[in-house]
């Protein structure tokens, strides 16, 4: 996306990127809905969204403050750039690491105009004095400037025009409770339905002129993990398998065979997901065993298999978490076919965790 020097983001610009990704970008871009009706998936945020923006429309007055939760690539960042088409504002666009002092944020808030969207991304990762800024900002738009150090210093209130603040994370659980208490609204994103996917698929090879057949789209969105994200990548990937390999159709044949390609199977596990039932039940005896020690037994670091392979495992049931360690599940063992040990956990339901980052032992 184009960002001019102060950070707004304009719909219609072109898609620079030094980076040589700029086709990459230009179809990620092209691919996001522009409106809240042409949102696919999740009715009830949608649906509490148009409310919210009609009611703050029909008042001529900007809405409440937008929190989104919810996994990666389920459309917080579509969410977000759809309430600032909606209103017909300016969205401005930055995430929580970049936001490292009080000075960023007092900067980006001053020169906000009335009514703007202000779209912080990852917001749980803003550092605590920012944080502290916001909470002003965000309940009486105003920002007090501190002029000077130690006993001298003075700090000079500065009015902000009314605006609003759409944040995205994929953690709630670690945003303070006082940032948390200034949303006007929560909308927690979920996972989409395989009928959703599909029609997203459909949609999205319409725009980028793929030939298709309703098998194909079927076959990639049972194997997109509920994300569309994924569910666009993948459709990408089995476009170039069909026209380098195949009839230029993206068909039933074309699907199976570039998705077994690119190790993703029948159940949407990828790579990584198998290395760690593989760990789990061939080297481990299916646990329980340390998030560290599972870890180096698949060669990846602890944060990447907690945060990449483990709410999908779970989520499906593969994988339990427990006060010992992570358990495979006797569904995974019949995943890899492989007998389940009578000590195998036999559900698929997880057992709750004592923290958001579900760390236990090793």
């Amino acid at each position: 996306m184009e960002v001019e020097q102060d950070g707004s983001y304009d719909a219609t610009a072109r898609i620079v990127d030094p980076g040589g990704d700029a086709e990459e970008r230009r179809v990620e871009a092209a691919l996001r809905p522009k409106r809240l009706a042409d949102f696919p998936g999740q009715p009830r945020v949608r649906d509490q969204l148009g409310l919210l923006l009609e009611a703050a429309r029909r008042r001529q007055r900007p809405p409440d403050h937008v929190l989104l939760s919810g996994p990666p690539g389920l459309g917080k960042t579509s969410l977000a750039m759809i309430i600032a088409a909606e209103l017909e504002q300016p969205i401005r666009i930055t995430s929580g690491p970049a936001i490292q002092h009080a000075g960023d944020l007092a900067a980006i808030l001053s020169s906000l105009a009335e009514g703007e969207v202000l779209f912080l991304d990852e917001i749980h990762r803003m550092a605590r004095p920012a944080e502290e800024m916001l909470y002003l900002a965000m309940e009486d738009f105003r920002v007090d400037v501190v002029v000077g150090k130690g006993p001298g210093a003075t700090a000079i209130p500065l009015e902000l025009p009314p605006f609003t603040v759409v944040g995205a994370t994929t953690r709630s659980g670690l945003l303070p409770a006082p940032l948390r208490d200034r949303f006007g609204f929560t909308g927690h994103l979920d996972f989409y339905s395989a009928d959703d996917l599909a029609q997203i698929l459909t949609r999205n090879s319409t725009l980028l002129g793929i030939d298709s057949t309703q098998q194909g789209i079927t076959e990639i969105a049972g194997r997109s993990r509920g994300t569309p994200r994924i569910a666009n990548r993948l459709l990408r990937r089995v476009r170039d398998y069909a026209q380098v390999h195949g009839t230029g159709v993206l068909d039933r044949d074309s699907a199976r065979a570039a998705l077994a390609l690119f190790d993703v199977d029948e159940s949407g596990l990828d790579r990584l997901d198998r290395a760690v039932l593989e760990a789990l039940c061939r080297r481990f005896g299916g646990g329980p065993v340390g998030l560290s020690t599972l870890a180096v037994a698949v060669g990846e670091e602890p944060d990447t298999v907690e945060t990449v392979a483990e709410p999908y495992l779970v989520r499906e049931g593969y994988l339990v978490r427990t006060p010992r360690g992570r358990a495979a599940s006797a569904q995974a063992w019949e995943h890899l076919g492989l007998a389940a040990p009578q000590t195998a956990v036999p559900g698929a339901i997880p057992l709750p965790l004592d923290d958001e980052s579900g760390r236990f032992g090793g």
